[in-house]
């Protein structure tokens, strides 16, 4: 008789190390839309991020406990709620402020990690292996005493000393963790070493017997995936992923990945999963729009390329038996062919309906009907519209809005010249915010159109910006597919351009971090000119609200160089 399968519980951290992917910076607004996707997906537990890196991320996982926390909404077969987690060092301030963001979600979890290889306890924590399991005690009770549901993670297990290990995490167990998570903080294991470093953690570590052991593995060797399942295979029940597998450096185990693979040999592992797998591509295509992650057209279950047969023997193979070269079908995981049937006659109601089916079922209302109308526009301006193109619009307004609520600059018009023999030249008309009033601005530029407007807006902030990226990608196909545009940028050289009040070296500490900072923006409109400005305001408005940010916390004490971004 075979062993009944156990649940494999899907843990995403698409919101924390996720967004840690250099250049992706998500506004409140964006985390929480994700967060909904990820809950309807189906997702176990959701990462909602590290409350203490900034008031603003603690703001963000505050409301993806209160507002996601609760929902219900496609997760009737798991038959609860997901678990809202935060990540905290294994300090009291962290662990504490952690407890307090998470506190409005009916199920909660406090994540803590601390180092326990002996590179980073000599080099960087500068402790001794003794001080490590007094301070993992520590953070583990107290975190215990604030939430029920407590995780640990011995940040770069991989390389630790496993005897070492086991006596940290049998610590750990005692003081009240539940669950072990095994990081590969560097991504260097092979998939047998790991596999095996999970069985001999569980079969060694006193009282391993009674938490769920669990997985996160980088892919910076390619083999993130492999590494995940290779745990699952050697006794872990969960998997810490990341939709698109985005993360530090090369990113983290491809959540679609592990769920098609096992929903692909459900007889070759010991578990299964609960994932709801016709949402993954939607939930793929919102995250690469938010995040500005361009998903790779190669890229394994959500690429553009991973349904399509160019070569003639592929081609005749499916045609006979779609099963000859496809052994998932687009289907399965939401991929879908057909055009719209909606059109330029549809009323709201038809159109409120097929936004729900695509995830989108409570939108408000004045953010349904700016889409709505820009619905309409599409429709007089394309002869057939797709789903793609209906998520193009959603994901732009989700941006708009959460963008707009904070932003210093909106760009309300702008006009642009160019010509095979004519210097390019731009004229914006964008809104000062702050000060409510409207600033005119003109540039030429003689490499194009494009380079013009981005040169005019620069001139309305007063700033010199450095372009790191510039990609445009097309919705769908023909002469009128949407033109989905994603920049990247950095502050320049702003001895070039005074006045915004922390140039010519006024504050040096804060010139080096921001001139390491980068930010990431993305529009998507029939018109590439115009999807390009939006894009670029996008990214400056975020450039804007992180400086404001780190303005704030050196106001009020914090050190400047204290790490963001936490890298586990």
């Amino acid at each position: 008789m075979a062993a009944q399968k156990e649940k494999l519980i899907i843990f995403d951290t698409t919101l924390r190390d996720g967004e840690q992917s250099p250049g992706v910076t998500l506004n409140n607004e964006e985390k929480v839309e994700i967060a909904r996707h990820l809950s309807r997906l189906g997702v176990d537990v959701i990462e909602a991020g590290y409350p203490m890196a900034s008031h603003g991320d603690f703001d963000a996982v505050h409301r993806i406990a209160k507002e996601v926390g609760p929902l219900m909404e496609g997760r009737e077969k798991i038959g609860r709620p997901a678990v809202i987690a935060g990540l905290a060092r294994a300090t009291p301030g962290d662990i504490k402020r952690c407890a307090e963001a998470i506190e409005p979600a009916p199920l909660k979890r406090i994540h803590c990690f601390l180092a326990t290889s002996d590179i980073h306890l000599k080099y960087k924590l500068k402790i001794t292996r003794e001080e490590c399991i007094e301070r993992g005690i520590a953070a583990v009770q107290l975190a215990k005493s604030l939430c029920g549901d407590v995780e640990f993670s011995p940040e770069d297990a991989g390389r630790s000393d496993r005897d070492f290990l086991c006596q940290v995490l049998g610590k750990m167990i005692e003081a009240g963790a539940t669950t072990l998570n095994i990081p590969d903080t560097v991504g260097y294991n092979l998939p047998e070493e790991y596999g095996e470093l999970i069985a001999y953690l569980k079969k060694n570590t006193p009282g391993g017997d009674k938490v769920v052991w669990s997985t996160h593995c980088h892919n910076d060797l390619g083999l993130a995936t492999a590494n995940s399942l290779a745990g699952v295979q050697n006794g872990a029940r969960q998997v810490e992923v990341a939709m698109n597998g985005i993360g530090e450096r090369a990113g983290n185990t491809a959540l679609e990945e592990v769920v098609m693979a096992i929903h692909t040999h459900p007889d070759a592992f010991p578990v299964y999963h609960t994932i709801n797998t016709p949402m993954i591509c939607r939930t793929s295509q919102l995250v690469s729009n938010l995040s500005g992650m361009i998903i790779q057209p190669n890229k394994a279950i959500v690429g553009r390329n991973a349904f399509l047969h160019e070569s003639g023997i592929h081609q005749d193979g499916m045609l006979k038996n779609k099963t000859t070269y496809e052994i998932i079908t687009p289907e399965t995981v939401g991929v879908f062919n057909e055009s719209l049937v909606l059109g330029k006659h549809s009323g709201r109601n038809a159109f409120k309906d097929h936004c729900a089916k695509l995830g989108f079922p409570n939108m408000p209302d004045a953010e349904f009907q700016k889409t709505f109308e820009d619905f309409k526009a599409l429709c007089d301006k394309k002869k057939k519209v797709s789903d793609g193109d209906i998520l193009a619009l959603l994901s732009n307004q989700i941006t708009s809005g959460a963008v707009t609520s904070g932003a210093f600059f909106v760009l309300k018009d702008m006009q642009v010249v160019s010509g095979t023999t004519a210097i390019p030249t731009a004229t914006v008309i964008m809104k000062d915010v702050k000060n409510d009033t409207d600033i005119v601005d003109a540039a030429m530029a003689r490499s194009g159109p494009i380079e013009a407007v981005f040169e005019a807006i620069q001139r309305v902030v007063s700033r010199r910006i450095r372009l790191l990226q510039y990609e445009v990608s097309g919705v769908g196909e023909g002469m009128d597919a949407i033109g989905k545009v994603d920049v990247k940028i950095a502050s320049g050289p702003q001895d070039q351009i005074n006045g915004n009040g922390h140039a010519n070296g006024e504050n040096q500490e804060f010139e080096e971090r921001l001139a390491k900072a980068t930010f990431s923006g993305n529009a998507a409109h029939t018109d590439i000119i115009h999807a390009s400005a939006h894009a670029y305001v996008v990214a400056v408005n975020r450039m804007l609200s992180w400086e404001s940010d780190e303005k704030a916390k050196a106001n009020s004490g914090r050190s400047l160089t204290e790490e963001r971004k936490i890298d586990v």
